[in-house]
């Protein structure tokens, strides 16, 4: 142990002293982001009466849809997206896995690059979709709210460009969701309130519904209907709150060929899992007896001692011919806690063309501890407010910094030069070297504490990085789907236990182009991208309950050389805090 560590802070030390860029990299994109089409979108935030489980209640919407109107367009068109807010919540959208070439004020995230929409007010987003296509997803980004206001993103190559696989018969969008009884703003405030964790959905949904193995939903479910013999394209998008889930289908093998809105070399997989935020195009052909199939999806939890849902949610794949009143063949899901097939997965993923932007040599050597931490408790009544591990409170963090929400946003405070929104003092490394799997300090909460701050790491423009995320034992390993706004990024390894650059295993070759990685339980996930978009960047866990605890920070990204490298100024109707 304490040769590791001594080597651990010898490393660390050398990352400090490289941390500054060594040199920029050449800017590739020199021509504004301009769209071939325009598409033209009108989002109102709304409520919507519905009965699921035997209850009914309000939820929030958009356009009274649930899941909310997909977005159509191709690859380089323009967005403009009007939002109006209907209802008595703040409410922003973000639009996941867009990577807002030079237009950070529409991302969407509250606090982050803009004030939410109050009640009554209107918000027009516009972003191109540059060098874009694929399956993405749009949601709200403010408090709990996304839990039922998200949709799908679907980019179609240009005209006259193919798919680089077989055309398929039909192609559908399949989004799998969480659903609370609880209105799920109240629900934040709540889990918040008591310092403890957060409750399990009521039900897992597909297509806003949960399947016959729930209450009252014997025929609350979604069907596709299927020919014998043709190939169909699977949309898949977790947009889950609190949860990550496998995804199977009955005697059915799924063909991987798109992950997070990027082609894959082709693999196949009885068994998919995807975190929040994270999408697949899979491909599925109905080359099995005449029948009624299973799709089911169910939990994945890496955690120790989480109680969670373990219903599965249920849909069906219908042959033409099946009896409409058959019973559907079971489909089989992993364990819960089948961290293999998670691994097996990643490993599947590859790039299908020669990454065209991979930094081969890096300004930015960064190592971002993720993980969670009981803090003391500092409250009046403990017995309501404290129920975090051994009376302490939870919290969570990178590199130990919780991140503080700011009451303006990042991006106006930087842009317009306000002070005392942030500090530009996130550390680019941990400030304590440990074993960060085994050797955790986790006397609770007693050497727990997480520091809190609003803390963002300032990178030049045109900056190299590689940034190792870093799962952590303090409370429990888990896996933690880590999403960067603003970016894709090449996932270049992955592996368990402590990141050590010495007998990391890179693949510079091919790598996976994503903006969510599942960072590993107790292992570490190294990504690079090259920061050539200016801005302020949200970084953080896509488990809803982990970001309401801090574990997110914030990267800006300073300007570069001219117009093209420059920041616009903000919209005239940018809401106000």
């Amino acid at each position: 142990m304490g040769m590791y560590s001594s080597y651990l802070i010898l490393w660390l030390s050398l990352l400090m002293s490289c941390c500054a860029p060594l040199s920029l990299a050449i800017h590739q994109h020199k021509r504004w982001p301009i769209g071939g089409s325009t598409r033209f979108y009108d989002f109102k935030v709304q409520t919507l009466k519905v009965t699921k489980l035997c209850k009914t209640r309000d939820i929030v919407t958009i356009n009274g849809m649930y899941p909310g109107p997909v977005v159509y367009a191709q690859e380089d068109d323009r967005v403009i997206v009007k939002v109006t807010n209907e209802t008595p919540y703040n409410a922003t959208i973000h639009w996941h896995g867009v990577r807002q070439r030079l237009s950070c004020w529409s991302d969407g995230p509250s606090y982050i690059t803009q004030c939410p929409i109050q009640s009554g007010q209107t918000f027009t987003y516009e972003f191109t979709l540059f060098q874009q296509k694929g399956t993405l997803l749009w949601h709200a980004h403010v408090s709990w709210l996304r839990g039922t206001v998200y949709g799908a993103i679907v980019v179609y190559p240009k005209t006259g460009v193919p798919y680089p696989f077989p055309t398929p018969y039909e192609e559908h969008i399949l989004i799998l969701g969480e659903y609370w009884n609880k209105d799920v703003v109240q629900l934040e405030k709540q889990v918040l309130a008591s310092g403890g964790a957060a409750p399990p959905a009521d039900a897992f949904l597909i297509n806003g519904h949960p399947g016959p193995r729930y209450n009252c939903s014997a025929h609350d479910y979604y069907k596709i209907d299927v020919v014998p013999g043709k190939t169909y394209l699977l949309r898949l998008i977790n947009a889950a709150l609190n949860t990550e889930h496998f995804f199977s289908i009955a005697e059915h093998k799924m063909t991987v060929v798109e992950a997070d809105g990027e082609y894959t070399k082709p693999f196949a997989t009885d068994h998919l899992m995807l975190g929040p935020g994270q999408t697949a195009n899979v491909l599925m052909t109905a080359d099995r007896p005449i029948a009624k199939y299973e799709m089911a999806m169910g939990p994945y939890m890496s955690a120790q001692n989480v109680t969670f849902q373990n219903i599965s949610a249920v849909a069906y794949f219908q042959y033409t011919g099946a009896g409409v009143d058959s019973l559907g063949l079971p489909a089989q899901l992993p364990a819960f806690n089948n961290n293999l097939v998670v691994k097996t997965n990643m490993d599947g993923l590859r790039s299908l063309n020669a990454p065209a932007s991979l930094p081969l040599e890096i300004d930015a050597n960064l190592l971002f501890t993720v993980g969670l931490n009981v803090d003391k408790c500092d409250r009046a009544k403990p017995n309501k407010t404290c129920q975090g591990p051994n009376g302490g409170i939870f919290a969570a963090s990178m590199n130990n910094v919780s991140f503080v929400r700011p009451t303006i946003s990042l991006l106006q405070a930087y842009y317009s030069s306000i002070n005392g929104h942030y500090t530009e003092d996130f550390p680019g490394v941990p400030l304590r070297a440990y074993d960060f799997v085994h050797g955790a300090p986790n006397n609770i909460p007693n050497d727990t504490q997480s520091l809190n701050g609003t803390k963002v790491y300032v990178l030049d423009y045109g900056s190299r990085v590689q940034l190792v995320f870093q799962d952590t034992g303090t409370v429990t390993t888990e896996n933690h789907p880590i999403h960067l706004h603003g970016y894709s990024f090449y996932v270049v390894g992955y592996g368990t236990g402590n990141y050590n650059p010495s007998t990391a295993k890179l693949n510079l070759v091919d790598p996976p182009y994503m903006n969510t990685i599942g960072v590993p339980v107790g292992g570490w996930a190294a990504i690079r991208f090259i920061a050539d978009n200016p801005g302020v960047w949200f970084v953080h866990c896509h488990l809803e309950v982990h970001m309401s605890w801090g574990l997110s920070m914030a990267i800006i990204v300073k300007n570069g050389q001219g117009p093209l490298e420059t920041l616009p100024h903000p919209p005239s109707d940018l809401p106000r805090c």
